[in-house]
Protein backbone atom coordinates (compact mmCIF):
# COMPACT_ATOMS: atom_id res chain seq x y z
CA UNK A 1 0.00 0.00 0.00
CA UNK A 2 2.76 2.37 0.50
CA UNK A 3 4.25 2.07 -2.87
CA UNK A 4 0.94 3.38 -4.54
CA UNK A 5 0.97 6.22 -1.64
CA UNK A 6 4.51 6.70 -2.23
CA UNK A 7 3.91 7.01 -5.91
CA UNK A 8 1.47 10.01 -5.07
CA UNK A 9 3.49 11.85 -3.02
CA UNK A 10 6.42 12.07 -5.26
CA UNK A 11 4.59 13.71 -8.05
CA UNK A 12 4.48 16.64 -5.67
CA UNK A 13 7.14 18.79 -4.33
CA UNK A 14 9.10 17.55 -1.51
CA UNK A 15 7.95 19.97 0.92
CA UNK A 16 4.42 19.91 -0.31
CA UNK A 17 4.20 16.03 0.20
CA UNK A 18 5.58 16.43 3.58
CA UNK A 19 3.03 19.08 4.53
CA UNK A 20 0.03 16.85 2.94
CA UNK A 21 1.39 13.85 5.12
CA UNK A 22 1.74 15.81 8.15
CA UNK A 23 -2.24 16.86 8.04
CA UNK A 24 -3.68 13.33 6.81
CA UNK A 25 -1.79 12.19 9.67
CA UNK A 26 -3.57 14.92 12.01
CA UNK A 27 -6.86 14.02 10.43
CA UNK A 28 -6.87 10.12 11.20
CA UNK A 29 -5.31 10.63 14.85
CA UNK A 30 -7.87 10.01 16.95
CA UNK A 31 -10.76 8.39 14.38
CA UNK A 32 -11.08 4.68 13.51
CA UNK A 33 -8.81 5.30 10.48
CA UNK A 34 -5.95 5.19 12.80
CA UNK A 35 -6.42 2.03 11.69
CA UNK A 36 -5.00 2.26 8.40
CA UNK A 37 -1.37 3.38 9.78
CA UNK A 38 -1.43 0.74 12.62
CA UNK A 39 1.00 -1.98 12.97
CA UNK A 40 0.80 -4.76 15.46
CA UNK A 41 4.48 -5.09 16.82
CA UNK A 42 6.36 -6.93 19.53
CA UNK A 43 7.12 -5.18 22.64
CA UNK A 44 11.33 -5.24 22.38
CA UNK A 45 12.24 -3.54 25.24
CA UNK A 46 15.61 -1.42 25.56
CA UNK A 47 17.08 0.72 28.92
CA UNK A 48 18.86 2.84 27.83
CA UNK A 49 19.48 6.59 29.98
CA UNK A 50 17.47 5.11 32.90
CA UNK A 51 14.22 5.36 30.13
CA UNK A 52 12.60 2.06 29.34
CA UNK A 53 11.98 2.28 25.32
CA UNK A 54 8.90 -0.07 23.85
CA UNK A 55 11.84 -0.78 21.16
CA UNK A 56 15.28 0.59 19.73
CA UNK A 57 13.91 2.22 16.68
CA UNK A 58 12.84 5.79 16.99
CA UNK A 59 11.35 8.49 14.56
CA UNK A 60 14.47 11.19 14.11
CA UNK A 61 13.67 14.82 14.49
CA UNK A 62 12.63 17.08 12.05
CA UNK A 63 9.75 14.92 10.18
CA UNK A 64 7.44 16.42 13.12
CA UNK A 65 8.71 19.65 13.90
CA UNK A 66 5.29 20.82 15.87
CA UNK A 67 4.30 17.62 17.41
CA UNK A 68 1.13 17.68 15.77
CA UNK A 69 1.00 13.74 14.49
CA UNK A 70 2.79 11.91 17.97
CA UNK A 71 -0.18 9.66 18.12
CA UNK A 72 -0.41 8.54 14.96
CA UNK A 73 3.53 7.87 14.45
CA UNK A 74 3.36 5.86 17.59
CA UNK A 75 0.76 3.92 16.15
CA UNK A 76 3.02 2.57 13.53
CA UNK A 77 5.23 1.21 16.49
CA UNK A 78 8.12 3.79 17.04
CA UNK A 79 9.58 2.98 20.23
CA UNK A 80 10.33 6.71 21.07
CA UNK A 81 9.74 9.70 18.48
CA UNK A 82 11.55 12.56 18.51
CA UNK A 83 9.74 16.07 18.00
CA UNK A 84 10.68 19.19 16.83
CA UNK A 85 13.63 21.23 16.49
CA UNK A 86 11.52 23.88 18.42
CA UNK A 87 12.70 27.32 18.67
CA UNK A 88 11.35 29.80 21.61
CA UNK A 89 9.81 32.17 18.79
CA UNK A 90 7.85 31.13 15.75
CA UNK A 91 9.81 31.29 12.75
CA UNK A 92 9.18 30.83 9.23
CA UNK A 93 12.69 29.36 7.91
CA UNK A 94 14.53 29.81 5.00
CA UNK A 95 12.69 30.91 1.58
CA UNK A 96 11.07 27.91 -0.05
CA UNK A 97 11.94 26.11 -2.30
CA UNK A 98 14.03 24.72 0.79
CA UNK A 99 13.62 20.37 -0.06
CA UNK A 100 14.86 18.34 -2.43
CA UNK A 101 14.48 14.31 -3.42
CA UNK A 102 18.24 13.15 -4.62
CA UNK A 103 16.01 10.10 -6.18
CA UNK A 104 19.14 7.94 -7.23
CA UNK A 105 20.35 8.03 -3.91
CA UNK A 106 17.64 7.50 -2.27
CA UNK A 107 18.81 11.23 -0.43
CA UNK A 108 16.65 13.96 0.85
CA UNK A 109 18.59 17.95 0.95
CA UNK A 110 17.09 20.51 3.29
CA UNK A 111 17.57 23.66 4.25
CA UNK A 112 14.44 24.34 5.99
CA UNK A 113 16.09 26.63 8.92
CA UNK A 114 14.11 25.42 12.22
CA UNK A 115 10.92 26.45 10.17
CA UNK A 116 8.42 26.08 13.07
CA UNK A 117 5.38 27.73 15.02
CA UNK A 118 7.17 28.02 18.75
CA UNK A 119 7.59 26.08 21.64
CA UNK A 120 4.37 27.20 23.19
CA UNK A 121 2.30 25.66 20.28
CA UNK A 122 4.64 22.33 20.59
CA UNK A 123 3.90 22.28 24.11
CA UNK A 124 0.18 22.26 23.65
CA UNK A 125 0.35 19.88 21.00
CA UNK A 126 2.05 17.24 23.08
CA UNK A 127 -0.81 18.05 26.22
CA UNK A 128 -2.80 16.55 23.79
CA UNK A 129 -1.22 13.29 23.04
CA UNK A 130 -1.68 9.73 24.34
CA UNK A 131 1.87 8.43 22.85
CA UNK A 132 3.07 6.09 25.61
CA UNK A 133 6.61 5.53 24.34
CA UNK A 134 9.40 8.06 25.17
CA UNK A 135 9.14 11.11 23.76
CA UNK A 136 12.07 13.08 23.01
CA UNK A 137 11.88 17.18 22.39
CA UNK A 138 14.89 18.62 20.02
CA UNK A 139 15.36 22.24 20.47
CA UNK A 140 17.56 24.63 19.25
CA UNK A 141 17.92 28.51 18.78
CA UNK A 142 15.75 31.41 16.75
CA UNK A 143 17.55 32.58 13.72
CA UNK A 144 18.13 35.95 14.45
CA UNK A 145 19.03 35.14 18.07
CA UNK A 146 23.28 36.14 17.84
CA UNK A 147 25.03 32.98 18.29
CA UNK A 148 27.03 33.92 21.66
CA UNK A 149 23.97 34.52 23.16
CA UNK A 150 22.43 31.04 21.97
CA UNK A 151 22.20 29.21 25.25
CA UNK A 152 19.37 31.72 26.31
CA UNK A 153 17.15 30.59 23.81
CA UNK A 154 17.88 26.48 24.87
CA UNK A 155 17.21 27.34 28.66
CA UNK A 156 14.48 29.20 27.23
CA UNK A 157 13.01 25.70 25.39
CA UNK A 158 14.00 23.53 28.79
CA UNK A 159 12.18 25.66 30.73
CA UNK A 160 9.07 25.17 29.07
CA UNK A 161 9.51 21.52 27.80
CA UNK A 162 10.62 19.58 30.42
CA UNK A 163 7.92 18.83 32.31
CA UNK A 164 7.18 16.56 29.30
CA UNK A 165 9.77 15.48 27.63
CA UNK A 166 10.97 11.97 28.13
CA UNK A 167 14.11 13.02 27.10
CA UNK A 168 15.90 16.33 25.43
CA UNK A 169 18.11 16.57 22.79
CA UNK A 170 19.93 20.18 21.77
CA UNK A 171 20.79 20.64 18.22
CA UNK A 172 23.79 22.19 17.50
CA UNK A 173 24.62 20.43 14.57
CA UNK A 174 21.87 21.97 11.87
CA UNK A 175 23.92 23.28 8.94
CA UNK A 176 21.03 25.41 7.54
CA UNK A 177 21.21 28.20 11.01
CA UNK A 178 24.05 30.44 10.52
CA UNK A 179 26.72 29.89 12.83
CA UNK A 180 25.05 27.13 14.74
CA UNK A 181 27.47 24.78 14.28
CA UNK A 182 30.47 26.71 15.66
CA UNK A 183 28.51 25.83 18.93
CA UNK A 184 29.75 22.31 18.59
CA UNK A 185 33.33 23.46 19.51
CA UNK A 186 35.79 24.51 22.01
CA UNK A 187 34.77 26.81 24.93
CA UNK A 188 31.52 27.48 23.02
CA UNK A 189 30.62 23.79 23.57
CA UNK A 190 31.50 23.83 27.26
CA UNK A 191 29.80 26.97 28.15
CA UNK A 192 26.52 25.62 26.51
CA UNK A 193 26.58 22.18 28.31
CA UNK A 194 27.87 23.88 31.96
CA UNK A 195 24.71 26.09 30.93
CA UNK A 196 22.20 23.42 30.01
CA UNK A 197 23.12 20.75 32.73
CA UNK A 198 22.57 23.79 35.77
CA UNK A 199 19.28 24.28 34.27
CA UNK A 200 18.44 20.56 33.92
CA UNK A 201 19.90 20.13 37.65
CA UNK A 202 17.19 23.03 38.78
CA UNK A 203 14.94 22.03 36.83
CA UNK A 204 15.03 18.70 38.09
CA UNK A 205 14.72 19.98 41.68
CA UNK A 206 11.34 22.08 40.68
CA UNK A 207 9.84 18.99 38.77
CA UNK A 208 10.87 16.36 40.48
CA UNK A 209 12.04 14.33 38.35
CA UNK A 210 15.28 13.89 35.92
CA UNK A 211 15.06 14.04 32.34
CA UNK A 212 18.32 13.45 30.17
CA UNK A 213 19.63 15.66 28.01
CA UNK A 214 21.47 14.15 24.72
CA UNK A 215 23.25 16.46 22.10
CA UNK A 216 23.19 15.79 18.65
CA UNK A 217 25.88 16.51 16.12
CA UNK A 218 27.40 16.83 12.83
CA UNK A 219 29.16 13.61 10.40
CA UNK A 220 31.10 16.54 8.93
CA UNK A 221 33.51 16.87 12.21
CA UNK A 222 37.67 15.40 12.13
CA UNK A 223 38.63 13.15 14.10
CA UNK A 224 40.36 15.38 16.59
CA UNK A 225 37.16 17.38 16.94
CA UNK A 226 34.81 14.27 17.87
CA UNK A 227 37.74 13.54 20.77
CA UNK A 228 37.52 17.02 21.75
CA UNK A 229 33.48 16.48 21.68
CA UNK A 230 33.73 13.41 23.39
CA UNK A 231 35.81 14.66 26.13
CA UNK A 232 33.06 17.63 26.33
CA UNK A 233 30.17 15.28 26.92
CA UNK A 234 31.86 13.20 29.49
CA UNK A 235 32.90 15.87 31.37
CA UNK A 236 29.58 17.98 31.56
CA UNK A 237 28.01 14.60 32.54
CA UNK A 238 25.89 14.96 29.72
CA UNK A 239 23.08 11.77 29.22
CA UNK A 240 23.51 10.52 25.27
CA UNK A 241 24.88 11.73 22.17
CA UNK A 242 22.65 11.67 18.96
CA UNK A 243 24.99 10.97 15.46
CA UNK A 244 24.29 12.41 13.04
CA UNK A 245 22.58 15.30 11.78
CA UNK A 246 22.73 15.83 7.85
CA UNK A 247 26.08 16.30 5.83
CA UNK A 248 27.39 19.13 3.68
CA UNK A 249 29.76 16.97 2.03
CA UNK A 250 27.78 15.92 -2.00
CA UNK A 251 30.65 13.31 -3.14
CA UNK A 252 28.63 10.86 -3.30
CA UNK A 253 25.61 12.03 -4.95
CA UNK A 254 27.99 14.24 -7.98
CA UNK A 255 26.50 14.93 -10.82
CA UNK A 256 22.94 13.76 -9.83
CA UNK A 257 19.62 16.07 -9.80
CA UNK A 258 19.06 18.42 -7.19
CA UNK A 259 22.64 17.20 -5.72
CA UNK A 260 24.03 21.20 -5.88
CA UNK A 261 21.62 22.29 -3.73
CA UNK A 262 22.42 24.50 -0.80
CA UNK A 263 21.43 22.37 2.63
CA UNK A 264 22.51 19.09 4.62
CA UNK A 265 22.19 15.81 2.51
CA UNK A 266 20.63 13.12 4.40
CA UNK A 267 19.42 9.28 3.76
CA UNK A 268 21.53 6.59 2.08
CA UNK A 269 24.65 9.08 1.24
CA UNK A 270 25.35 9.86 4.82
CA UNK A 271 25.13 6.28 5.93
CA UNK A 272 28.61 5.13 6.11
CA UNK A 273 30.09 8.55 7.60
CA UNK A 274 27.19 8.84 10.56
CA UNK A 275 28.28 4.73 11.00
CA UNK A 276 32.09 5.40 10.96
CA UNK A 277 31.30 8.54 13.34
CA UNK A 278 29.69 5.93 15.72
CA UNK A 279 32.45 4.57 15.95
CA UNK A 280 34.91 6.67 16.52
CA UNK A 281 32.52 8.08 19.26
CA UNK A 282 31.98 4.65 20.52
CA UNK A 283 36.18 4.09 21.22
CA UNK A 284 36.80 7.34 22.71
CA UNK A 285 33.51 7.11 25.04
CA UNK A 286 33.74 3.82 25.95
CA UNK A 287 30.23 3.17 27.53
CA UNK A 288 30.34 6.54 29.71
CA UNK A 289 27.22 7.53 27.49
CA UNK A 290 25.21 5.81 25.63
CA UNK A 291 24.76 6.66 21.44
CA UNK A 292 21.80 7.13 19.09
CA UNK A 293 22.57 5.98 15.93
CA UNK A 294 20.54 8.05 13.10
CA UNK A 295 21.64 8.97 9.13
CA UNK A 296 20.74 6.56 6.28
CA UNK A 297 18.85 3.60 7.94
CA UNK A 298 16.96 2.28 5.36
CA UNK A 299 17.07 -1.54 5.84
CA UNK A 300 17.79 -4.03 8.90
CA UNK A 301 20.91 -4.48 8.30
CA UNK A 302 21.55 -0.57 7.87
CA UNK A 303 20.21 -0.40 11.57
CA UNK A 304 22.43 -3.30 12.54
CA UNK A 305 25.55 -1.63 11.68
CA UNK A 306 24.79 1.10 13.64
CA UNK A 307 24.20 -1.14 16.68
CA UNK A 308 27.42 -3.00 15.92
CA UNK A 309 29.66 0.23 15.71
CA UNK A 310 28.36 1.20 19.11
CA UNK A 311 24.34 2.55 18.92
CA UNK A 312 22.28 1.92 22.09
CA UNK A 313 19.36 3.04 20.15
CA UNK A 314 18.44 4.28 16.31
CA UNK A 315 16.46 6.34 14.40
CA UNK A 316 14.87 6.95 10.86
CA UNK A 317 13.53 9.91 8.80
CA UNK A 318 14.57 9.60 4.89
CA UNK A 319 14.56 5.51 5.00
CA UNK A 320 11.64 6.02 6.22
CA UNK A 321 10.41 8.38 3.73
CA UNK A 322 11.18 6.47 1.04
CA UNK A 323 10.63 2.98 2.46
CA UNK A 324 7.60 3.59 4.67
CA UNK A 325 6.05 2.17 7.89
CA UNK A 326 7.24 -1.71 6.69
CA UNK A 327 10.52 -0.63 7.59
CA UNK A 328 9.77 0.02 11.14
CA UNK A 329 8.07 -3.41 11.34
CA UNK A 330 11.34 -4.71 9.55
CA UNK A 331 13.69 -3.42 11.90
CA UNK A 332 11.64 -3.62 15.53
CA UNK A 333 10.86 -7.15 14.46
CA UNK A 334 14.74 -8.46 13.53
CA UNK A 335 16.92 -5.68 15.44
Amino acid sequence: MYNLVRKALFQLDAERAHELTLTQLHRVTGTPLIHLVRQSLPFKPVTCMGLTFKNALGLAAGLDKNGECIDAFGAMGFGFIEIGTVTPRPQPGNDKPRMFRVLEAEGIINRMGFNNLGVDRLVENVKKSHFDGVLGINIGKNKDTPVEQGKDDYLTCMDKIYPYAGYIAINISSPNTPGLRTLQYGEALDDLLQAVKQKQKDLATIHHKYVPVTVKIAPDLSEEELIQIADSLVRHNIDGVIATNTTLDRSLVSGLKHSDEAGGLSGRPVQSRSTEVIRRLSLELQGRLPIIGVGGIDSLVSAREKVAAGASLVQIYSGFIYKGPPLIKEIVTHL
